[in-house]
């Protein structure tokens, strides 16, 4: 029982892609091509009477028709339905009840007389609380005023049952236009769900202290089999063990109740705080019935991305018609885009890796989850929105939402989920149940009762995301990989602009729309952002076409390559003495193959000395002994020739900052040795035209043992530096001081001086 609360054989076409060339004077010679073929691409754009699934794929959706929306003070139908042919609506904020028959819409409860004493009790409520507020205490009691009806089902005879909660809750029955009590607890103000099972006894999910209780079929003997220590029992569903599942709010738990022994068993513990629906439906062929649950948190918020979480998967399930066959039938068209690269920019046909799927906190997402009759928990679907409803049809699930007014179709077998129905005028989507082939969708804010029936719409409308070239472009060829069943049609057409918004004034109209046989010639002006429209058709709403990919060209005038940074170093280690190393990052617009020319000149020259043309990696290893010591700069020249023609060629150059090429060593321009008695002192005058004076070093009769000092200003940071070399007493005899120098560049220079000692 469904339970709810809160399209044939085809031809072949190929139709191969088609490469742009434009070979004019300002047009590069390649084209961009921007194919579309995953649910995060298609679920950016805007749907009207098609749905898109989890796997990138576009139909036409159920036929949809407004049965009634003229309720009266009703801001929102949280339950429906359907016995003997008439449909059933529980309302709030009043607690109506409404049914539809015959194409009109009557409320059943409160009756008129009933109605005309909820106005006498509201105007009693209002002078008793003016009362109370002038300090005189008095109860009054309204017996309908602020009344729900939450939950209804249809009891083994036929009967309609209906929760009504308020200030007080009741089981109610409706039977020969009257509406009785059938049992009213006096411990609980809600009723929020009504669960019948195979025998015909009557389970009732309450709050605000969170008990189960169970009604033989007559209603006559009611038994609390479950007091729990949540809040509110949100969900009831009967298994066919005999066993009773319940959700709750607060702790987001599944309980396993038994009615004989008054036990119960958590099955889950979600980390979400509301199990807001359950529903046991079958499962795969041999495995018996399934339970599903939805867990929701009220302060979901909408994000970007949907079917989050059927995007780490790749490939798809084996199931029982092989290929998962889309809604096709009859002769008709299949059209192919050839299996070619698209270009830079461009997204290629979807392979998607398998990827960690990360995890999400509570409260961000909704979830639907799947619990096998061994107990095992599994996540089937997520979104980020407020999930209020569940029923179940053809083996598929159904998930009525918040935030944009869904109704979510999930094939557990296929593992694909869809959007099929979006209501356009409500915010939510509160009551769904199946009768037959049909869908009944109730919604709030504002309260409609909707009819989706196994048929697809005659007509609906896909409308892209815009389509970002990155420059100004000429639009070429739209392509479909597509089935198009004989006597459906699918037509497309496009507008450009230059603005990233779709609603700007001053994008252009919208083409005539063409029928997709083959390749269709964009006929948008030339614009950055291109939008493209396809309009699905299907003469008599039995079969549907299939759209799997859309592939769309364009061909942006070629631009010069920009080169964005150029930077020199000088290489250190053995063997780089005098090598630089150039680096130098480019991007080209047009996405085209670049190669570098480089050039160097002294700082106050003017003419540019190559080094090397036609270069294609990003760094070159530049050896300076080959110019004299001085500043010098860099020119780096990216040429797009090698995908342009020598007419369309495009160039860009950037010069680096100035370096310093420095080959040679420090020098000592002025020196003096001074004698006192057996030790020396040596006076420099060091200096380098180019670097910094890093280092001095000096040894006495040896090359090993240097000894470091300091300039006489204490601080090494000039081209030119004094140095005081005072040595130890020397024995008599000759001895050689000898200096090493070290400039910034790592230059060395070598010195050395003789000395004699004399015995005393």
């Amino acid at each position: 029982m469904d339970r709810c609360r809160r399209k044939d054989r085809s031809g072949v076409v190929a139709v191969l892609l088609v490469v742009l060339v434009f070979a004019s004077g300002a047009m590069a010679v390649t084209s961009k091509v921007i194919r579309q073929a995953s649910s995060k691409d298609l679920l950016a754009g805007k749907t009207e009477g098609v749905i898109v699934t989890s796997r990138g794929t576009i139909q036409l959706g159920r036929a949809a028709k407004v049965l009634a929306t003229e309720f009266d003070g009703v801001w929102s139908v949280n339950s429906v339905v359907v016995s003997g042919g008439t449909i059933f609506l529980g309302t709030s904020p009043n607690g109506d009840v409404y049914k539809y028959s015959l194409g009109k819409l009557t409320k059943i409860f409160p009756t008129e007389q009933e109605a005309a004493a909820v106005k006498t009790q509201e105007a009693k409520k209002e002078a008793v609380a003016d009362a109370n507020a002038a300090g005189q205490v008095v109860n009054a009691d309204s017996r309908f005023a602020n009344q729900h009806i939450f939950a209804m089902a249809v009891d083994v005879a036929g009967r309609l049952l209906v929760g009504i909660s308020g200030d007080k809750c009741k089981l109610c029955r409706y039977e020969s236009g009257k509406m009785e009590t059938v049992f009213e607890p006096n411990d609980a103000k809600y009723i929020f769900d009504i669960e019948t099972d195979n025998v015909g006894n009557i389970y009732l999910g309450t709050g605000p202290q969170g008990k189960v209780y169970a009604l033989d079929p007559s209603g006559k003997v009611a038994q609390l089999i479950y007091d729990s220590p949540d809040k509110n029992i949100l969900a009831v569903a009967a298994g066919k063990d005999g066993l009773i599942y319940a959700g709750s709010d607060t702790r987001g738990l599944i309980y396993k109740i038994n009615p004989r022994t008054k036990t119960a068993a958590v099955v889950y513990d979600s980390d979400e705080p509301e199990i807001s629906a359950l529903l046991f439906a079958e499962g795969t062929p041999g495995e018996g019935g399934v339970l599903y649950a939805t867990a929701t948190a009220a302060n979901v918020v909408e994000t970007e991305q949907r079917f989050a979480a059927q995007q780490a998967a790749s490939g798809r399930p084996e199931t029982k018609d092989g290929d998962g066959k889309s809604p096709t039938s009859g002769d008709g068209t299949s059209l192919k885009i050839a299996n070619s690269s698209p270009s830079s920019g461009g997204k290629p046909p979807q392979q998607p890796r398998p990827q960690a799927k990360p995890p999400q906190k509570p409260g961000t997402a909704s979830y639907v989850y799947r619990v096998n009759k061994q107990g095992y928990v599994s996540e089937l679907f997520s979104e980020p929105a407020v999930f209020l409803c569940l029923a179940g049809q053809d083996g598929k699930i159904l998930v009525g939402s918040g935030n944009d007014a869904q109704l979510f179709m999930v094939d557990p077998e296929a593992e694909r989920q869809a959007v099929i129905y979006e209501d356009e005028k409500a915010v939510q989507i509160t009551a769904v149940t199946v009768s037959d082939q049909d869908i009944y969708v109730g919604t709030a804010n504002p309260a409609r009762l909707v009819l989706l029936s196994s048929g697809f719409a005659s007509e609906g409308k896909f409308e892209s995301d815009l389509i970002d070239a990155g420059q100004p472009a000429k639009w070429g060829k739209l392509q479909i990989d597509a089935d198009i069943p004989r006597g459906c049609k699918v037509l497309a057409a496009s507008r450009s602009g230059n603005v990233k918004d779709v609603n700007d004034p001053t994008f252009s109209e919208w083409t005539e729309l063409v029928e997709v046989t083959e390749p269709v010639q964009l006929r948008c002006p030339v614009g950055r952002f291109c939008q493209y429209k396809l309009v699905l058709e299907s003469p008599d709403g039995q079969k549907t076409p299939l759209i799997r990919e859309i592939a769309v060209a364009s061909t942006v005038p070629n631009l010069a390559p920009r080169i964005e940074t150029v930077d020199v170093s000088r290489l250190a280690g053995p063997g780089k003495d005098g090598a630089f190393k150039i680096g130098y990052k480019a991007s080209d617009e047009n996405d085209d193959k670049i190669v570098y020319r480089l050039d160097f000149r002294r700082i106050g020259r003017t003419n540019w000395i190559k080094i090397k043309d036609e270069v294609e990696a990003d760094t070159f290893e530049w050896d300076s002994k080959t110019v004299e010591d001085g500043r010098y700069e860099i020119r780096v020249t990216a040429d797009d020739v090698r995908s342009n023609t020598v007419a369309t060629k495009l160039t860009g150059s950037r010069i680096s900052e100035a370096f310093v090429v420095d080959n040679t060593g420090p020098m000592i321009r002025k020196y003096a040795i001074e004698k006192s008695g057996k030790a020396a002192t040596l006076k420099l005058q060091v200096t380098d035209d180019l670097s910094v004076i890093r280092s001095l070093e000096y040894t006495i009769d040896s090359n090993a043992e240097w000894k470091g000092t300091l300039p006489d200003d204490l601080v090494a940071d000039t081209t030119d530096e004094s140095f005081t070399v005072v040595t130890e007493d020397l024995q008599p005899g000759e001895h050689v001081i000898a200096l090493r120098i070290k400039d910034d560049a790592d230059n060395v220079t070598y010195k050395t001086f003789e000395l004699s000692v004399v015995a005393n």
